[in-house]
């Protein structure tokens, strides 16, 4: 018997009619997109009510009810652009016939589309403002790819610089660090391998097949991931690593901010570099209206790179202005834009047979070489082992001491044979050059071409040994270490977070060794230790480090300042060389945010083993307190942090740099992982035992302290030497009116050191001696007398 509805019984819903789950949002957008483009299609102009429409039909619901949000919308539109131009851009190629009659065919379809006028956090942090399809068609006519070509996208958006690739039916390797857009990549471009990111480092970290033959390529113009605010290197850096991966011949072109280029005396050095690895062929900037339906209105460059050697890295095209449109532009990069040059080395995979049609089934993955996220190529065939062989040294084998308080330099206790020598003569002192440090058993791990080209001389190869030889052992005893990490106490092996504290070593070669140098060669970077630290005196130094690293095989990107991440934030580095100063180091706590000791702490981890780098390490002078003429000193706040990084770091490879190493015995005490005290390795129970000793011995126990050092293998100084040095003693006459000035002020001088002796004693202060009444002040470089009979001085 049938039964009305509503009589019938509570019954299970049929799976069809299920409420179906939301879709993810790149399907979602995917599926926009789809909808814009074939509106797009029937020749229909695009505003913010079909963009909703669009959007509320793909995602089931609105943008009030959290659905979706309007930068997903502006997605949508864009891969709406891709799949329009994918359907459509060949046959208005064949229709328009040349690129002055496609051009504004595409201006017309960019008319149609709506402005992205709203933005969001992840959009503004990473500048993500996309190609527009016209200044995309101009850069990818300068770029001129064929099917011949592999074309490498970094930071490709939402692919609308590649699909202008794909149109030429050249192959598509894509990167792109956000997750969203990388995610619509994947589905857009299927054929393609999309890799996951930051492009300043493309270079590093794609897989060692990818040599691509055309860059392609819009980066942020001041936005790094992980950085707050403005960083104004982003975009020398994504042009520096797009190159370094570029192969021989290719071609590189990109779309920056109109600021960055080599006509901005502020870059100019930044691309003379950049030409040692390529040439910049042309380079024009264009109205920032060109961005205006994108959401910005700033200026922009476009630029063309050829991997190619510069004849004079200082020379760069002249640049023929700004354009007011992208038919200017594309008329100047058709005059001006040089043809591409023959291309070698890049990757070898085969062109699709047919092209834009897509295959109904996956290639096989092996058929492609994949974009494998990878910290760095595969490390066995990049470096070698540093062969050597071991010798037992005495003063009379190889060399002759002589009376002079120098002697020239020489490898005692090891021979490299394929080492070059040190390119200027080095010098030690006599007392030095009377012991030997003992023979060694670690090997480094170099690139071959550190040898072969001679990069370390056989003196800095020694250092890099015996700094492994130290960083190999751990001082004498146990200890266990406060959290405050200024309290360090002796304890049994077996105590509760008892710790041993491996040695360190001490660089005191004077200038002009090449200290840098052999700081990024002891790097265990190639040990596998891939994170380390490097601090300084001063942030220019970082330029320096750069330079250094980058001479051993390193890249700049490597080294990151510290000064990057925000006071308590997270270091978001994977790996890295951080470099910061010693006065950020002693940036203390700050209400909530920890201090930057604690901040580099919980990037490293307590159980780290890779390198502490503490260059100029004197500017850590007073790290444990002293006492003056006028009572106690208190530790220094900078020298107390780079304590407090040692203690807490107990596994940490220090190596302390510096040719000043301490005006005074009681400022070594920042180095603390010598053992020279507290530790059962030199007779010295307290710091305070070995400060009055050393101080009782005077100079001679100093000297007989850094011979025994370098005995043990933890120190080394070597200077340059000035034999042949030739110099000559110019006279400048003094006038008349030079030596008035000069008797004035002495005699101002007096009165002042003679007015503050008298204060002194009317004060009642005691223990206090004032300069003479009869001092003379002493100009720099000059030997004068305050009543000069003749008017000369002499100044060397």
């Amino acid at each position: 018997m049938l039964r009305s509805a509503s009589a019938a019984p509570a019954a299970a819903t049929l799976p069809l009619f299920l409420p179906q789950a939301p879709p993810d949002k790149v399907s979602g957008l995917l599926h926009a997109a789809t909808l814009l483009a074939q509106l797009l299609g029937q020749g229909r102009a695009l505003d913010s009510r079909a963009l909703r429409s669009a959007m509320e039909a793909a995602f089931g619901g609105t943008d009030a009810a959290g659905a979706w949000v309007w930068k997903d919308a502006y997605e949508a539109l864009e891969a709406a652009q891709v799949l329009f131009l994918r359907k459509f851009g060949g046959a208005m190629r064949a229709r328009a016939g040349s690129a002055d009659a496609m051009l504004p065919m595409l201006t017309r379809l960019a008319e149609r589309l709506p402005s992205q006028k709203r933005r969001t956090e992840e959009s503004q942090q990473l500048q993500q403002f996309s190609t527009p399809i016209t200044l995309g068609f101009v850069a990818a006519e300068a770029a001129a790819p064929t099917p011949a070509d592999l074309v490498l996208e970094p930071s490709a958006g939402t692919g609308l610089l590649a699909i202008f690739a794909e149109l030429a039916r050249a192959r598509l390797a894509l990167k792109e660090i956000a997750e969203t857009r990388a995610g619509l990549l994947g589905r857009l471009f299927r054929d393609a391998a999309v890799s996951r990111h930051n492009a300043e480092q493309i270079h590093d970290h794609l897989d060692p097949a990818i040599r691509p033959s055309v860059v392609l390529m819009n980066p942020p113009f001041s936005a790094s991931p992980n950085v707050e605010g403005r960083f104004a290197k982003a975009t020398v850096r994504h042009l520096g690593s797009g190159l370094a991966r570029l192969a021989d011949g290719g071609r590189l072109v990109a779309v920056t901010g109109h600021n960055v280029g080599p006509d901005q005396p502020a870059w100019r050095e930044s691309f003379v570099r950049l030409q040692q690895n390529g040439r910049v062929v042309f380079t024009a900037t264009l109205t920032g209206q060109a961005y205006a339906r994108h959401g910005t209105t700033i200026d922009t460059r476009l630029m063309v790179i050829d991997r190619i050697p510069a004849e004079d890295p200082r020379a760069f095209p002249p640049s023929p202005g700004m354009a007011p449109n992208a038919a200017d532009l594309l008329d100047w990069v058709a005059r001006l834009v040089p043809p591409r040059p023959p291309v070698t080395g890049a990757s070898p995979m085969a062109a699709p047979a047919v092209f834009p049609v897509r295959a109904t089934a996956p290639r096989p993955k092996a058929s492609l070489p994949q974009l494998n996220l990878v910290k760095r190529p595969a490390p066995a065939p990049d470096f070698v082992e540093l062969a050597y062989e071991t010798r037992n040294w005495t003063p009379g084998a190889s060399v002759r001491l002589t009376t002079s308080l120098y002697e020239g330099y020489a490898l005692q206790a090891i021979h490299i044979a394929d080492a070059t020598p040190h390119p200027t003569k080095l010098v030690q002192s006599a007392a030095m050059a009377a012991v030997a440090p003992p023979c060694p058993s670690y090997r480094p791990h170099l690139p071959p071409r550190i040898l072969s080209g001679g990069i370390l001389s056989d003196a800095q190869l020694e250092s890099v040994v015996y700094a492994g030889e130290a960083h190999a052992g751990h001082l004498a005893g146990s200890y266990t270490v406060d959290e405050t990490y200024d309290l360090v106490s002796a304890a049994p092996a077996d105590a509760l977070n008892a710790v041993r504290f491996r040695r360190g070593w001490f660089l005191g070669d004077g200038t002009g060794a090449g200290k840098g140098r052999q700081v990024a060669g002891i790097n265990n970077w190639l040990k596998g230790r891939r994170r380390a630290v490097w601090i300084s005196k001063s942030d220019k130094l970082i330029e320096d480090a750069e330079r250094d690293w980058t001479a051993v095989g390193g890249y700049r990107s490597d080294i990151v300042p510290l000064s990057r991440f925000r006071q308590g934030a997270a270091i978001a580095l994977e790996e890295g060389i951080l470099f910061t100063t010693y006065a950020t180091l002693r940036t203390q706590t700050r209400g909530e945010k920890a201090s930057r000791v604690q901040q580099i702490i919980d990037w490293l981890g307590r159980g780290f083993d890779g390198v502490v780098v503490f260059d100029e390490a004197h500017a850590m002078a007073n790290a444990a307190g002293d006492k003056g003429e006028r009572g106690e000193k208190k530790p220094s706040q900078q020298g107390q942090a780079g304590l407090r990084l040692q203690h807490a770091l107990h596994d940490a490879r220090i190596l302390y740099v510096s040719a000043t190493g301490a005006t005074t015995v009681q400022n070594l005490a920042y180095a603390a992982r010598l053992g020279l005290w507290g530790t059962g390795d030199f007779p010295f129970a307290t710091r305070a035992d070995f400060v009055a000793a050393m101080e009782k011995g005077g100079v001679a126990a100093m000297e007989v302290l850094a011979r025994d050092l370098k005995a043990l293998g933890l120190y080394a100084a070597r200077s340059l030497s000035f034999e042949g040095i030739e110099y000559e003693i110019v006279e400048h006459r003094l006038t008349a009116e030079q030596i008035r000035i000069y008797d004035a002020y002495a005699d101002a001088f007096q009165i002042i050191h003679k007015n503050l002796t008298e204060a002194l004693k009317a004060a009642n202060i005691t223990g206090r001696t004032a300069a003479p009444t009869t001092a003379t002040p002493r100009l720099p470089r000059a030997r004068l007398s305050k009543r000069t009979s003749s008017a000369s001085s002499t100044i060397c």
